[in-house]
C-alpha cells in the first residue's frame, strides 16, 4: 500500500528511552517503558510584539519549547533510573534474585529521548520522536487497593546535538510499514 499522505495515528503501542550524555549527543541503549499509554507533548513560544503610532508593527519568538508527558502501567526499574536517575543493582541468584533501585540526594536526572509508537489506521505506523528530554516535573507513581502501579512523569525538551539530528527539539517520523522502535 502506497505510503498515504494522511496518517491516522491511533493508539500507543510502544514508547522507548535512551539515555544521552549530557552533551545530549550520544544516545545509550534502548530501554522500553513497558504497557506504555499516554505520550503527550504541548509546542508553545512566548512572543513579544513590537508596537508604534497606533499599531501592531512586528511580533517575535523567544524560540519553541517543548514540554512532554509519559505515563505507563507498570515500571521497569531500568526506565524509571533513566527518567530520575540513580541506579539499579542486582543482586542474588535464582530463585532469590533482587533489583533494587536507589537515588541518592546528589543524583541529576539524565537527558533521555523519547519515542513512541502508534499504528496508523492509514497504513503502516507513526512515530513521535522527542529529542534532548530531561524530567523538570513530577515523577508519579501510585501504590493502591485495587489499582495497577502507574508511572508518570513530565518534563522539557532541548535541543540535541546528536550526529545527524543537531538542533532538533522533535520531529515525526510517518512509516509505510510499521516498524519497532530502534
Amino acid at each position: 500500500m502506497p505510503l498515504n499522505t494522511i496518517p491516522l495515528p491511533f493508539g500507543m503501542r510502544d514508547i522507548g528511552l535512551k539515555s544521552l550524555t549530557n552533551n545530549k549527543d550520544t544516545p545509550g541503549t534502548l530501554v522500553d517503558l513497558p504497557y506504555a499509554r499516554t505520550l503527550s507533548f504541548t509546542e508553545s513560544e512566548e512572543f513579544e510584539d513590537l508596537r508604534g503610532d497606533d499599531q501592531l508593527i512586528a511580533s517575535h519568538g523567544a524560540g519553541p519549547q517543548v514540554e512532554w508527558e509519559i505515563e505507563s502501567g507498570g515500571i521497569k526499574l531500568a526506565a524509571y533510573a533513566m527518567i530520575a536517575g540513580g541506579a539499579v543493582v542486582g543482586s542474588g541468584t535464582t530463585p532469590n534474585q533482587k533489583n533494587t533501585y536507589t537515588k541518592l540526594a546528589l543524583d541529576v536526572r539524565p537527558y533521555l529521548k523519547i519515542e513512541g509508537q502508534a499504528i496508523s489506521d492509514s497504513g503502516g505506523d507513526f512515530h513521535p520522536v522527542l529529542y534532548a528530554c530531561k524530567a523538570t516535573g513530577d515523577i508519579e507513581g501510585e501504590l493502591s487497593d485495587g489499582a495497577f502501579w502507574l508511572t508518570g512523569a513530565s518534563g522539557k525538551c532541548f535541543s540535541t546535538n546528536e550526529s545527524g539530528h543537531v538542533g532538533k527539539l522533535y520531529e515525526f517520523v510517518q512509516g509505510e510499514t510499521a516498524a519497532a522502535i530502534v
